[in-house]
């Protein structure tokens, strides 16, 4: 028995409980487990880590400027998106302020300062000819107010324009041909106007076929044809569907009101006068392009204004 009682004294007891256990080890934090492989993609050299620091805070202005410039630029096309399509700079009669309107020497300097646009005043002799000249032109050269280009033969013209001075370059300058104009500018400018003047009723006679004919000969892909004769308009378009037509909005001298804004079918333009150009007017052809359009073959493609009537 007491060899027995012996045995159970030896036997091993389990260790002793803790009163006060131990904290857990906090676990290592996961910001330093991400961190971790790129410390050791980092120099170990503490001067090699100030200049890599200096030079991702150098890229830091250069990266602001650049999101604030993206954002200043986007800002501006939102108020002032015209300047990706701005309109275009048009001559009228060549560069007519530093020479007489529709000479040679006015188309010249048009074309040497990159204009985008030239107009062409188109008037036909009492012959038949086409010439670039207007009937306010010819009254200067001639002294004679009432002068108009469709009682004067091509001859009496030339003769008029080798005694008036047009150019002061060249001497004895004549009033050039409207074919000769339209072939040295149409292929340098983005847009021709031509400003066909009608004066009595028998000059508007087949009027629209010697224009139709003088695009042809020139070969102008680009023209644009208006007058202020309705008459003319129509029967370009009758005649032709490849040549835009346009016609002229201003103030009618007989009434003193304006003509209406919305009246060729088939025109591809509308050139309003531009002491008529107001906020009615511009909801007027906005209100059109909602409501009318297939009254245009285009609508109204473009917005012309003209300095003169």
């Amino acid at each position: 028995m007491r060899g027995f009682l012996g045995l159970r004294s030896h036997r091993r007891q389990p260790p002793p409980l803790p009163l006060f256990p131990t904290a857990k080890r906090p676990s290592q934090p996961a910001a330093s487990l991400l961190l971790a492989p790129l410390s050791r993609l980092l120099p170990a050299s503490r001067l090699l880590r100030l200049l890599l620091l200096l030079a991702v805070l150098s890229l830091a202005p250069p990266a602001f400027f650049h999101l604030r410039l993206r954002r200043f630029y986007r800002m501006r096309e939102r108020k002032c998106g015209w300047i990706a399509s701005p309109p275009m700079v048009c001559a009228h009669g060549g560069e007519s302020t530093n020479a007489f309107p529709n000479s040679m020497d006015a188309f010249h300097m048009a074309l040497d300062s990159r204009v985008d646009c030239v107009e062409i005043d188109i008037s036909r002799s009492f012959d038949g000819v086409l010439l670039a000249l207007h009937d306010r032109d010819l009254q200067r050269m001639s002294g004679n107010s009432t002068a108009k280009v469709g009682y004067w033969s091509k001859d009496e013209i030339k003769a008029l324009s080798t005694r008036f001075q047009l150019s002061k370059r060249v001497q004895n300058e004549e009033i050039p041909k409207a074919e000769d104009a339209l072939a040295m500018i149409s292929q340098l400018v983005r847009q021709v106007i031509l400003d066909v003047k009608v004066g009595p009723p028998s000059f508007e006679k087949d009027l629209a076929e010697d224009v139709l004919s003088l695009i042809s000969r020139t070969n102008c892909k680009n023209c644009l044809v208006w007058a202020k004769s309705d008459n003319l308009g129509r029967d370009i378009i009758k005649l032709s569907k490849d040549v835009a037509v346009g016609y002229i909005v201003m103030v009618d001298k007989s009434t003193g009101r304006r003509t209406e804004l919305v009246r060729i079918e088939g025109a591809k333009v509308a050139g309003v006068y531009h002491p008529l150009i107001d906020e009615k007017v511009m909801k007027d052809i906005h209100s059109f392009l909602a409501l009318k359009t297939d009254m245009i073959e285009e609508s109204l493609h473009g917005l012309l204004t003209i300095a003169t009537p």
